[in-house]
């Protein structure tokens, strides 16, 4: 089984996949991002509305120092008002759009993610790729799981965000990203490998980290 990226699955023979279960194999879980995570972690809405509202604040403190009438300065902070309004509807609404064309699966030999806003595809990730897994936290059980891969594997980061770890462009993560349980998943994850690697004989043992996601900090290696 090898890693390949897919655009042929408007019509899914089973949903998340670009095809049949092989005999043998079976789907331990799916799932897909929480819009609201991916707006406020992925898409940073809180920073950018913080942003927006100290430009507002900023146009009507400069507006009263100089002087400007008052129905100027009115204007000023509702254009910026409506501004804002519009970046965060866009950015909430793409958000809704991952979250809507997502589709993660975990089987007994793989990890397999269908995605795209625009142009739908699916990424394959056997086991006997997968070289780490980061869990990052992002406040109580959400987090985000980034799958790092051996050597010799390279993705594109672009045609995977977002999807794919922060600032990790060189050697680009796949990511299970905004799961609302991702402890839970990444146990799955965990328990699927092991039992992998104990029935292909010399198989490396998957070590799973605790991180930020978008730091970049060391990322424990399979042994």
């Amino acid at each position: 089984m090898k890693q390949f990226v897919t655009r042929e699955h408007e019509i899914e023979p089973v949903p998340g996949l670009p095809g049949e279960l092989p005999e043998g194999e079976q789907i331990l879980w799916q799932g897909l991002p929480s819009a609201g995570l991916v707006a406020r972690h992925g898409l940073k809405s809180r920073w950018i509305g913080a942003y927006f509202l100290i430009l507002a604040v900023w146009a009507a403190a400069s507006g009263l120092s100089d002087g400007q009438p008052i129905g100027g300065i009115v204007f000023s902070v509702a254009v910026l008002t409506m501004l804002a309004a519009i970046v965060l509807g866009m950015i909430e609404f793409f958000a809704w759009a991952v979250e809507r064309t997502t589709l993660y699966t975990i089987t007994n030999e793989r990890v397999v993610m269908r995605f795209g806003v625009a142009l739908s595809m699916s990424l394959n990730l056997p086991f006997n790729q997968i070289n780490a897994v980061s869990l990052g936290k992002l406040g109580g059980k959400a987090g985000t799981i980034a799958i790092g891969l051996r050597p010799g594997q390279r993705l594109s980061w672009l045609v995977q965000w977002p999807h794919v770890r922060g600032w990790r462009f060189a050697a680009p993560e796949p990511s299970l990203i905004c799961l609302p349980d991702a402890d839970a998943v990444c146990d799955i994850l965990a328990v699927a490998y092991a039992r992998y690697a104990s029935a292909h004989s010399g198989h490396p043992r998957l070590v799973v980290t605790n991180e930020p996601i978008e730091a970049s900090g060391h990322v424990a290696a399979a042994e």
